[in-house]
C-alpha cells in the first residue's frame, strides 16, 4: 500500500547538484512505498528535458509547467490548478523558483504538509530586500531544510534566517564498485562544475599557472559548460597554459573523468554541499577544496583531501599537490564517502555526515504525519480528523463548520526530518 502522495517541485535548467540528488532520491523513495511524483518548472531548456528523460527512465512520473519569465502569473494559476487536482499530502520545494511559486500555491491549494530545501549559495540572495521576501515565502513551509550547516550559516548571515531552524540533510550517493587506481604518468587535475563566476574557475587557472612553475608536466581538465567558457579560454592563453588546460564540456557519467584524474579540485567561492568532492572521495581521489560552505563539513584536511585557504576571487590559493600521500588521502576519502548514507538515508549532524539527532527528528515527523497519512489510507469517503497545530485530536465542537486537516494547516515543528528520513 502506498504510504502517502509526495510531490517534489523544482525549476530545472540542466542536471547539476540538486537535480542529481533528486535523480537518486526519488526512485529510492518509490522503492520504499512512497507515491512520489515530480513537477518540473522549466523554460524549455534542453537540460530540463534531459533531466525529465532521466527521471522517467528511473520509473518516477514527471509533469511540467512552462515559465515564460521569472514572474509568470499564468504559470502560478496552472500550478494552483495542478495541486488542486493532484491533492498531494506533501509538497517538497527545491530552489528559489519552486519556493516562490510552490509554497504560495501549496498554501492556496491547502496542501497539508509543505517542505522547503535550500541547496546553494547564490549571488542574488545578497540583493536588497531579497532576504525579506525569501523569509516571507519560507514562513509558508512547515519544515526548512539546508544541505549543510555552512549553508544554514550563510542564509543566517545574508538573509536573516534563524540558522538553527534548519534541518541539516546532506546529499548522499551510492558506492559504485571498487575505484580504479590512477594509472597516468603525468599529474592531472580535474575540476567539475558549471562555468560561472561563483565556481571559482578564474582563481583555479591563476593557481594552476603558479603550480606549473614547480610541476611543468601538470595538466588540468575542466568538465562543464557555461557562459564563462570564452573568458576562461582567453585567460588560459594569457597565462601561457593553454596547452595544459583541456575543456571537456558536459561529461556523463562523471565517474570516468574522476578516475582519469590524480586529484579533483573544487575552487568554489560558494558551495552548499560539494557533491563533486563526495563523488571524488568515493572514487578514492584526493580533493583540493576551498574551505567554504558545506565543503568544510565534507573535506577533512590531511585525511581525505586538502582544503585551500578561504578565498575571494582576488586571492588565489595555489594548489599544493599531495603527491607523497595521494594514495593514503584517497583511500581515507573513500572510507568517508562510503560511510555517508545512501541517497534515501541522508541524515543530520553527528558522526561523519550522519547524525545522532536524526532518530528524534524522524519520530516527531512520524507523529505529525500519521494523521495525514491515516486520512489518505481510510479512503476517499473518509472525513479527515480535526487536529490542532501540535497534531493532537480536537474535541468535537457544537458547530456545523467543518474542521478538516487541510483547514487546520497541520504543522511540523522545526525538528522534523525529510521524507527520506521518515521512510
Amino acid at each position: 500500500m502506498k504510504r502517502g502522495s509526495v510531490l517534489h517541485l523544482q525549476k530545472v535548467a540542466g542536471i547539476s547538484g540538486s537535480e542529481a540528488h533528486l535523480l537518486s532520491l526519488l526512485p529510492r523513495l518509490r522503492d520504499r512505498g512512497w507515491d512520489v511524483r515530480m513537477l518540473m518548472l522549466h523554460e524549455n531548456e534542453p537540460g530540463a528535458w534531459e533531466f525529465a528523460n532521466a527521471l522517467t527512465a528511473r520509473g518516477v512520473p514527471i509533469d511540467a509547467i512552462f515559465l515564460r519569465a521569472d514572474v509568470d502569473p499564468l504559470a502560478f494559476v496552472r500550478l494552483v490548478a495542478y495541486l488542486v487536482r493532484a491533492r498531494p499530502k506533501i509538497l517538497h520545494t527545491h530552489l528559489v523558483h519552486a519556493d516562490a511559486y510552490g509554497l504560495l500555491a501549496g498554501t492556496v491549494a491547502r496542501v497539508p504538509v509543505r517542505f522547503s530545501t535550500k541547496h546553494g549559495f547564490n549571488e542574488f540572495r545578497e540583493a536588497p530586500y531579497f532576504g525579506l521576501a525569501d523569509r516571507a515565502m519560507a514562513s509558508l513551509a512547515h519544515v526548512h531544510i539546508a544541505i549543510s550547516r555552512g549553508l544554514a550559516r550563510y542564509l543566517e548571515d545574508v538573509e536573516g534566517f534563524d540558522g538553527e531552524s534548519f534541518e541539516i540533510v546532506h546529499y548522499g550517493i551510492d558506492p559504485d564498485g571498487e575505484p580504479k587506481p590512477y594509472a597516468a604518468g603525468d599529474p592531472r587535475l580535474l575540476c567539475v562544475g558549471r562555468l560561472i563566476p561563483i565556481k571559482g574557475h578564474l582563481v583555479l587557472l591563476r593557481a594552476f599557472a603558479a603550480a606549473k612553475r614547480d610541476l611543468p608536466d601538470l595538466q588540468l581538465d575542466i568538465a562543464g559548460r557555461g557562459p564563462l567558457e570564452p573568458a576562461l579560454k582567453a585567460l588560459a592563453r594569457e597565462l601561457g597554459v593553454v596547452d595544459s588546460v583541456h575543456f571537456l564540456g558536459h561529461v556523463n557519467p562523471i565517474q570516468a573523468a574522476i578516475e582519469r584524474a590524480a586529484v579533483v579540485v573544487v575552487p568554489s567561492m560558494g558551495e552548499g554541499f560539494g557533491m563533486v568532492a563526495l563523488e571524488a572521495m568515493e572514487r578514492s581521489r584526493p580533493v583540493i577544496a576551498a574551505a567554504i560552505g558545506g565543503l568544510g563539513e565534507l573535506v577533512r584536511d590531511r585525511a581525505h583531501a586538502r582544503p585551500a585557504v578561504r578565498h575571494r576571487e582576488r586571492r588565489a590559493a595555489a594548489p599544493g599537490l599531495p603527491r607523497p600521500r595521494g594514495e593514503r588521502t584517497g583511500s581515507h576519502g573513500r572510507s568517508r564517502a562510503v560511510d555517508v548514507p545512501d541517497a534515501s538515508h541522508t541524515r543530520r549532524g553527528g558522526r561523519g555526515v550522519r547524525g545522532r539527532g536524526a532518530g528524534n527528528s524522524r519520530r516527531r515527523a512520524r507523529a505529525h504525519l500519521r494523521p495525514v497519512l491515516h486520512d489518505e489510507a481510510a479512503g476517499p469517503g473518509h472525513r479527515p480528523r480535526s487536529r490542532d497545530r501540535a497534531g493532537h485530536r480536537r474535541r468535537p465542537r457544537r458547530s456545523h463548520r467543518r474542521h478538516d486537516a487541510s483547514r487546520q494547516g497541520q504543522r511540523l515543528p522545526g525538528g522534523a526530518a525529510t521524507m527520506s528520513e521518515i521512510a
